[in-house]
């Protein structure tokens, strides 16, 4: 039973006062919404006909249905007779059925819709791990069983959470071309929450049974009172005080915990049986009720004192939740009053009342506000989604990674978003819901399409690394160094592979490619050091050359330096100046030795033909032959060898300049020799 101490801040440490003070009142806390809630649906209305019993406690107080009707809230409770020196005085309920706007008397809470509308504001804030965590609370209270409705409100949330989202990886898993039928639903969440159910359903039990036994001791406390207050009136010892021993009573009664509803009827008609009884007897008895009636009167004026402050509360609901509380003080705490203040203290309470109601327009108003700047909120989200889902370029592998971050963003602050008018709701929601699964679609689609174009990569990777490996032991240079070049530069050229494939497609052309290089190194040093060794020869035989004077015997020292001279490949590139040097030289030991014109031409070296120019030629000519022949035979290790393959297209091509450039040399060389410019 909801009493005065659920004004204090700590009802279970206050004690109960003799009189209801507005320091009490004042700091009477903001929760009533779940805890003091008082249904004042017809079936307890007070009304002031004697006999008349009202069922009023904390166990039937339930928030107001979605279609209350026209409520009633009377001056007197049904429980007590009105006790006058002189009569008792009747008020008609028809009296105070007309002085009261019906429209105004349901005291509490805001109409069906808006309380629909704020219950579904709040339920909408909550992520399902939010949900769960809520629940989790719930199931850790010790007095979990008495959050029986709001635990199950949480677990219908959290099972339509977690279908919406096997529903969305249902559709993905069909979308990316699988069959329904081999979809298995399963939801991280879901074994948690089955979790947090039965625990639930165990303490449920527990508490179950834990309040039967309070019910019970309950029970007989509420008997032994009922009993005192019979023995007050009907064996009253001699001295009692009589206003304090009721005073007991009646807190021992407002204290005493719930009993089984089966029970409490007859026993809630027992008790104000026997106090009207004790008001009774007390008719004639005018100094106890003048000191009842101021008491009640205070208590009157400090509910209306309370009353005057709810009109300037900023919380239109929070007023609207503690005016009902102040009625029910005023119906169990604050009767009877002298004739003279009964209409009077409740006109100016009712008047107060009907005021702070007029305020339900704007609560209206506020969540109408509320509403229409989450719908905008939420239209905007939605459209911001489809966005996503149409790019203006193509989109890549980057785009719909960083895409999946912005939605799941989007789909937080959707859901954490309050409630939107009721006739958009659905297909606001419905919209959400469909460009979600939009999102999915496409971008399920798109990796679909990926995964083939990489199978595709991967083919194309595959065939460049058989190419590689093939080759990677060859030695002609000429060839296979630029096709290794261009095996390169077509890798590059080549898209993404599955990436359970990427290393080791790189690995196994990497291997090849460095086996071939390192391999060309190798060799490519080698030739080099024997380049040097030529060299060294070349000056050695220069040297001789020069020692040369014109006597006898030094034509045939300079045919033998010639011969070896022939005979010695080539050297560094950067050495070759000592060619031009040795042809010098031995165009000045020809003229010191006086050589014959036909010896020259028996050796094919007359002088004026014998220039740097026509030698060079001579050795480019030999170059070149040898490499046509060589690139010749090395085609042939081709398994296709002709113009066609791709990969010999350079090759062949090379082999054309080589034999244009061979004939452009010896043409050269043929206009030298025979004098020609």
């Amino acid at each position: 039973m909801i009493t005065e101490d659920s004004i204090s801040d700590h009802p279970e440490k206050q004690s109960i006062p003799e009189e209801i003070s507005t320091k009490n009142i004042t700091e009477k806390p903001t929760q009533v919404l779940e805890e003091n809630t008082v249904d004042l649906s017809e079936a307890e209305v007070a009304t002031e006909k004697p006999g008349m019993t009202a069922e009023i406690t904390s166990s039937e107080t339930e928030a107001p249905s979605e279609k209350l009707e026209a409520e009633v809230l009377q001056e007197q409770p049904e429980h007590q007779a009105d006790v006058d020196t002189q009569k008792s005085v009747e008020i008609p309920a028809e009296k105070v059925l007309s002085e009261i706007d019906p429209a105004k008397a349901e005291y509490g809470e805001p109409n069906g819709e808006a309380h629909h509308d704020l219950e579904l504001e709040y339920t909408t804030n909550l992520t399902l791990p939010e949900i769960l965590k809520e629940m989790e609370n719930i199931v850790n209270k010790d007095d979990a069983g008495a959050h029986f409705r709001k635990f199950n409100h949480f677990k219908e949330q959290a099972n339509h959470f977690i279908h919406d989202e096997i529903e969305d990886q249902k559709s993905e898993f069909v979308n990316a071309g699988n069959s329904e039928d081999d979809f298995n639903a399963h939801h991280p969440a879901q074994t948690k929450l089955s979790a947090l159910i039965h625990l639930f359903r165990e303490k449920n039990e527990e508490y179950s049974k834990k309040q039967e036994e309070n019910h019970s001791k309950n029970l007989e406390d509420r008997q032994l009172i009922i009993e005192k207050l019979k023995n007050l009136y009907t064996n009253t010892a001699v001295g009692t005080n009589l206003f304090k021993a009721i005073r007991t009573i009646k807190e021992d009664w407002k204290n005493a915990g719930q009993v089984a509803k089966s029970e409490f009827k007859i026993l809630n008609n027992n008790y104000f049986h026997h106090l009207n009884q004790f008001y009774e007897m007390l008719d004639m008895n005018k100094e106890y009720m003048e000191q009842e009636y101021a008491h009640n009167l205070e208590k009157r004026q400090h509910i209306i004192d309370r009353a005057r402050v709810l009109e300037g509360e900023p919380a239109v609901q929070k007023a609207l939740n503690e005016l009902q509380y102040l009625h029910k003080l005023w119906k169990e705490e604050a009767e009877p009053v002298a004739e003279e203040f009964r209409e009077k203290t409740w006109d100016e309470f009712k008047e107060i009342s009907n005021r702070i109601h007029d305020r339900k327009g704007e609560l209206s108003a506020q969540i109408d506000e509320e509403q229409a700047l989450n719908l905008e909120k939420k239209t905007k989200i939605i459209e911001e989604i489809k966005k996503i889902c149409t790019p203006e370029k193509e989109a890549n592998h980057n785009y719909w990674q960083n895409s999946i971050k912005k939605i799941e963003a989007l789909r937080t602050e959707f859901l954490k978003l309050g409630s939107v008018p009721r006739k958009v709701s659905n297909q606001n929601w419905n919209d959400f819901k469909q460009n979600l699964r939009n999102f999915n679609t496409k971008k399920n689609e798109f990796y679909k399409g990926l995964k083939n174009s990489q199978q595709t990569n991967l083919d194309q990777k595959l065939k460049l690394i058989a190419t590689a490996k093939d080759n990677m032991l060859s030695e002609d240079w000429e060839i296979i160094v630029p096709l290794f070049k261009k095996l390169q530069d077509e890798w590059k050229t080549v898209g993404h592979v599955p990436r359970s494939m990427t290393n080791k497609v790189w690995d196994d052309f990497r291997e090849a490619c460095n086996t071939f290089f390192n391999n060309y190194r190798e060799k490519n040093n080698a030739v080099n050091d024997n380049w040097k060794e030529n060299y060294k020869n070349k000056k050695q035989l220069l040297d001789e050359l020069k020692e040369i004077t014109d006597e006898e015997g030094s034509v045939e020292k300079i045919e033998h330096i010639k011969t070896n001279w022939n005979n010695i490949g080539k050297v560094p590139r950067e050495k070759l100046a000592i060619n031009t040097e040795f042809n010098k030289t031995l165009r000045e030991k020809l003229k010191l030795n006086k050589i014959s014109e036909y010896s020259l031409k028996e050796e094919g070296l007359t002088e004026n033909q014998l220039t740097d120019k026509a030698r060079k030629i001579k050795n480019q000519i030999g170059d070149l032959e040898a490499e046509i022949v060589k690139m010749e035979n090395n085609l042939g290790f081709f398994k296709n060898s002709n113009r066609d393959n791709p990969l010999l297209k350079d090759t062949f091509d090379r082999i054309e300049g080589k034999k244009s450039e061979l004939e452009s040399l010896k043409q050269t060389l043929h206009t030298i020799l025979s004098g020609e410019n």
